[in-house]
């Protein structure tokens, strides 16, 4: 199996002016087209070629984990992504977000500390913690996913410097404030936690649990 690159759920345009079309089309057709094909060509002749990426990812490690970890994150990235400003949940999700950050601006503050914050290259993260039935915000190095451990991703934002120096240079804190007041697709995470609370939407598929990442909890 030959993998593809999946498309955009927006057109290139559709973020401005918050992420403008030259930004979007870097990101995409060089960063993830590019991961996508280094993945490709790693693993030609290997038999988890024909195994869904979710779970390449959680049973591979060193460089084929880094490329398929990253295909993961930028198509989970896209999804995360709304062309429309959406108002904060209800429901399930409206009620964690108060219960464990006080609402929609303690939920923003949170997570514009934890990714402003996250050294060098790596990923922000909402995730939900099933065990606690709370919502916690992480954050990842390099290419590192929650995936294969403990907590499901509700929501992601990339903070390599490649996914914002276009349109802010170095100014991280500006590209994190648009993306929480302008970009979060709740519909996305809404519907990421109803499969986390319902075991029977989830994945047939049961993979092997890989070492948690390093991450920073919020």
């Amino acid at each position: 199996m030959k993998f593809s690159l999946p498309p955009l759920p927006f057109t290139m345009d559709a973020l401005e002016p918050h992420l403008s079309r030259e930004q979007i089309y870097y990101h995409y057709e060089h960063h993830h087209r590019g991961y996508l094909e280094k993945l490709d060509a790693a693993l030609k002749g290997s038999d988890k070629r024909d195994l869904p990426l979710e779970e390449i990812v959680c049973t591979t490690q060193g460089k084929v984990y880094n490329l398929a970890a990253q295909v993961w994150n930028h198509e989970f990235l896209w999804h995360g992504l709304s062309p429309q400003k959406l108002e904060p949940p209800t429901g399930k999700l409206g009620d964690l977000l108060q219960s464990c950050f006080g609402g929609k601006d303690g939920f923003n503050d949170r997570f514009e500390h934890v990714a402003e914050e996250r050294f060098g290259s790596g990923w922000a993260w909402l995730v939900y913690d099933p065990h606690v039935d709370r919502l916690e915000i992480t954050s990842t190095d390099d290419a590192k996913n929650p995936l294969g451990t403990d907590v499901f991703p509700l929501l992601t934002l990339d903070v390599w410097e490649h996914a914002y120096y276009l349109d802010y240079k170095d100014d991280r804190k500006t590209y994190i404030g648009k993306f929480l007041e302008h970009l979060i697709n709740w519909d996305f995470a809404n519907s990421n936690l109803a499969k986390c609370t319902n075991p029977a939407q989830r994945s047939a598929t049961p993979v092997q649990p890989r070492d948690p990442p390093r991450q920073t909890r919020g």
